[in-house]
């Protein structure tokens, strides 16, 4: 038992320096979250794959979960751009395979280390519909950033129709109820256009420094909780 565990601590170590390695200098990068069950005639696939597009050509890698549906859209428009086109594969049983379009591909056994991989390298973070693996990862990102053990970035969730009930939760139920503050709500954007999706990760680092419109590379103190 206690030789499986130091195993498993093992290869928890492993997945972070690779992760780290491949990664370290692919930078300025964004995460597009989404569902794996979307499928490329549907309005969120296009949409993901035209935004992905976008960002690549403004030289920013497009970082997803390298399997199917959103995950396979944004590694798909991102693999048409300037930018690479990165995937964080996961193994599951049954579901996920890795699509054809990364230039860089990664697989991981543990999601926890998945997720890490995904909050260090994102300068800012694209939110399709989806179910609950992008709930959490969504949920995942805004705990972080909230406690300050992640620095702030663009959170987008694309979609108005679908994200509104979840946003009309978050402030007539955790609002109201003082389980959150109305900065946090600060912190979600709702953009629908694949321009202006673009256009609002542009403009918020311009904010953060005039000359220029894309992050520097993040420092290893950007995030606490590794």
């Amino acid at each position: 038992m206690k030789a499986r565990a130091s195993w498993q601590l093992f290869t928890i170590m492993a997945e972070f320096i690779e992760a780290t390695e491949y990664l370290s200098e692919i930078r300025p990068a964004v995460s597009i979250y989404g569902s794996a069950r979307l499928k490329p005639n549907t309005k969120y696939y296009k949409l993901a794959q035209k935004i992905a597009r976008k960002l690549s050509d403004e030289g920013f890698a497009v970082i997803s979960g390298g399997g199917p549906g959103i995950m396979e859209a944004a590694n798909k428009g991102a693999h048409g751009g300037q930018a690479p086109s990165v995937g964080l594969n996961i193994e599951l049983p049954h579901e996920q395979s890795g699509n054809r379009y990364q230039d860089i591909m990664l697989r991981f056994r543990h999601f926890f280390t998945r997720k890490v991989t995904f909050v260090k390298n994102s300068d800012a973070v694209i939110v399709m519909p989806g179910g609950f693996g992008t709930l959490d990862e969504l949920s995942e990102v805004l705990t972080l950033i909230q406690t300050k053990k992640s620095r702030l970035v663009p959170i987008i969730l694309v979609g108005t129709t679908f994200w509104q009930g979840l946003l009309d939760w978050f402030r007539d139920e955790l609002l109201a109820m003082k389980l959150i503050g109305p900065h946090d709500l600060e912190l979600i954007q709702v953009i629908d256009d694949p321009d202006e999706v673009r256009d609002a990760v542009l403009r918020f680092y311009e904010k953060q420094d005039a000359g220029k419109k894309k992050p520097v590379k993040a420092q290893d103190d950007d995030m606490f909780y590794l």
